[in-house]
């Protein structure tokens, strides 16, 4: 499985004096199994493009290629790829909308036109998958708290089996244990599971830590597509785009200017603490 943006071109309000181009040309490649971070300021045309990965939006040119088909194509099935390309908005009550949690994870296998025997073990497969006990599933969705709200909107792209899994901000609100406890539920799924996952977010410490690759949005553009040390290594260049690197690597460069032996690639807090360990551990052998 693999998902391909060609040449992406987007634009709001076209064909008038006001138009606006979020997309600019826009090309990449999800891949088999990867984990990757889509960062951007606000207006950077994040959202506009994961909307485009399950063609819930059309480009004015340029297409999407899943599997080697063009999803823009009069004859294919989009009501599959939506399927197969689950898309999280950031904010989950604008995704909910069934009376109990139950009923809205089962609304999207049920749509797939699967036999209720089949809905019924998909969605309570889906609710155990995100970590929520089996009893929340007559709650209604509106009286759980902001953590458990994500966790059904992710339950109800889950429970239809989904090759990628796009999450559009969600860890936005969430205290940090919340953060914490959703991100590591999401790199389990991809390690058990195998999908992809197309993580938007404005934590450069969350993309940093969790991500395989980061693409990089500015004015509807992609400026950097590369690893997290290669990307966060362009801290200066990312400021100017309103972006940062995460705490650590300014911590790690502020060390290297004061003379401290330290590797000031480190991007995480465990590399923090390993490349300041080593450096300690050499200034006490030479006994200065």
């Amino acid at each position: 499985m693999k998902l391909i943006a060609d040449h992406l071109v987007y634009e709001y309000n076209r064909g008038t004096n006001q138009v606006v181009r979020a997309l600019d040309d826009v090309s990449f490649v999800i891949h088999s199994g990867e984990l990757l971070g889509l960062i951007g300021h606000t207006g950077s045309g994040k959202s506009t493009l994961v909307q485009h990965l399950n063609a819930l939006l059309k480009p004015d040119s340029g297409s999407i290629y899943y599997d080697g088909a063009d999803v823009f194509e009069k004859t294919y099935d989009r009501k599959t790829l939506r399927a197969r390309v689950g898309l999280v908005f950031q904010y989950p009550e604008h995704q909910l909308f069934e009376e109990t949690v139950f009923q809205e994870v089962c609304f999207g296998p049920h749509n797939m036109g699967l036999a209720q025997e089949q809905v019924d073990e998909l969605a309570y497969e889906a609710i155990r998958r995100v970590g929520l006990p089996e009893e929340i599933a007559d709650q209604s969705p509106f009286d759980l708290s902001g953590g458990q709200k994500r966790r059904v909107a992710i339950a109800s792209v889950l429970a239809m089996k989904p090759e990628i899994l796009v999450l559009d901000e969600p860890t936005a609100g969430l205290d940090p244990r919340g953060r914490d406890e959703l991100l590591s539920m999401i790199v389990e799924l991809r390690r058990k599971e195998g999908i992809s996952v197309v993580l938007v977010s404005h934590s450069m410490e969350d993309v940093a830590e969790y991500v395989d690759r980061i693409i990089v949005m500015d004015k509807g553009r992609i400026r950097y597509d590369d690893t997290p040390k290669a990307v966060f290594a362009q801290y200066r260049a990312l400021e100017e785009m309103g972006l940062a690197a995460p705490q650590v690597t300014y911590i790690l460069q502020d060390l290297k200017a004061a003379g401290i032996d330290v590797n000031a690639e480190g991007t995480t807090l465990r590399e923090a603490k390993e490349t300041i360990l080593a450096a300690y551990a050499r200034l006490r052998g030479s006994g200065k």
